[in-house]
């Protein structure tokens, strides 16, 4: 019987065939830690009398709260400073970017590593191909530790997009379906397996982050994209880095992307996924623009050109907040910044912003936000009662000119003077 990805680059690591279920200890090739839990990873350390094994193989980024947002987070970040120099540990301080944005940029994520970090949508390294998950302090200070890990070998769902996405479509409406399909328990302790096929391997490296990105809401360990398309040009595959054609799934699903259209993840959790059709015109108080998941320049571009010659609407807020620094000085010279700018937007610090509600755009009891990040849970951006609802940076630009959820299409019917005014 053949190799799924996951056993593939296990057994590769391993030095030895390994199957699903099996445990294994196996080299990390990058440690990732992020700034709020990176005061637990120090005292896992201090408690073990021990320091990173390979200095050059842990980042710390300063993401989850950047800037600051108080005195104790301040104390917080003065520590990573502080314990990074001393250490010889690389980190990326505030305005950097969210951490797993910065990696794929830094290359330190490449096709057949092993990533692991201390943030749950680590999966999104599987865009390149690396095996890239989540991991409590614990574990992580461990990895650090020794330079290993041990992983049970997780069983692999084999999910097949076919096609070319639909004008005004996008990846993160693929990535909604999805997790719709395999629902919130349907891949947990599992690796999803993204095959891209009769056309979909042209989606770029950002859209597969995006859908690896997504991957966990459905209790993935890992999400890994067979590498093709543009990831041949921009990295080296190693030839055996591919499933075998007879390897064996727990599940497999397809996906005709030309069948797609717009997607929303109503309230309060991610797999509760409809077509806008389904909530349009739910009033809005905020849209936020950015993350991990939809924070690259294509997203903001992809923003901007619904907002372009529009205003956002009265009582509406509009944050965009770029997932890295290089994604934020790209948007300011090619004019994307000015355009969304000129339609009302606030630009903030690249980062994570108001993602998990602890600032820059924290939520009010009753308000509604439409948001291209990964989750709704209750109380995830703020209040308990406040809503969020996930979608593409298409339509979350046009429920900002709207002042409800719509789509790009929906904003031909308004008045000038609304879309305009």
């Amino acid at each position: 019987m053949g190799m799924t990805l996951a056993e593939r680059i296990l057994s590769e690591k391993a030095g030895r065939e390994v199957r699903a279920g099996e445990l294994v200890v196996v080299e990390v090739d990058q440690v990732m830690v992020v700034d709020s839990i990176a005061g637990s990873f120090f005292k896992r350390l201090a408690y073990l009398e021990a320091t990173p094994r390979y200095p050059e193989r842990v980042s710390i980024v300063i993401d989850h709260v950047a800037p600051a947002a108080n005195l104790e987070v301040a104390k917080a970040q003065k520590e990573i400073r502080e314990w990074g120099r001393k250490h010889g540990i690389r980190v990326f301080d505030v305005g950097r970017g969210v951490c797993h944005q910065v990696l794929i940029e830094e290359g330190l994520a490449q096709p057949g590593w092993i990533v692991v970090g201390s943030d749950s949508h680590s999966t999104t390294y599987g865009a390149v191909g690396a095996f890239g998950t989540g991991m409590g302090a614990t574990d992580i200070a461990l990895a650090a530790a020794s330079g290993r890990t041990w992983f049970r070998v997780p069983e692999s769902v084999k999910v097949t997009f076919r096609g070319r996405l639909p004008k005004g479509v996008t990846a993160k409406d693929a990535a909604l379906e999805m997790v719709r399909l395999l629902t919130a328990e349907g891949a947990t302790y599992m690796a999803v397996e993204i095959h891209l096929l009769d056309g979909a391997e042209s989606l770029s490296r950002g859209e597969r982050m995006t859908l690896a990105n997504l991957t966990v809401e459905a209790g993935a360990k890992a999400g890994l994209v067979v590498p093709s398309g543009e990831i041949l040009d921009l990295y080296r595959v190693p030839d055996w880095l591919y499933p075998d054609p007879d390897a064996r799934y727990a599940r497999e699903v397809e996906i005709d992307l030309s069948t797609l259209s717009p997607r929303v993840s109503v309230p309060f959790y991610v797999d509760n996924v409809q077509e806008v059709a389904a909530v349009r015109g739910k009033r809005v108080d905020q849209v936020f623009i950015g993350t991990c998941t939809n924070g690259r320049l294509e997203d903001l571009r992809a923003a901007a050109e619904v907002l372009k010659g529009k205003k956002v609407a009265p009582g509406v807020r509009l944050l965009v907040i770029p997932a890295s620094s290089e994604v934020l000085e790209e948007a300011t010279r090619d004019g994307t910044l000015l355009t969304l700018l000129e339609a009302g937007a606030t630009i903030g610090t690249p980062g994570c912003g108001p993602c998990m509600g602890r600032h820059m755009g924290v939520l009010a009891p009753g308000e509604v936000c439409v948001s291209t990040s990964n989750r709704n849970f209750r109380g995830r951006m703020g209040a308990p009662d406040a809503e969020i609802y996930l979608a593409s940076p298409r339509v979350a630009a046009a429920s900002a000119v709207a002042g409800y959820i719509a789509t790009p299409e929906d904003l031909a019917s308004l008045p000038q003077e609304e879309a305009h005014a």
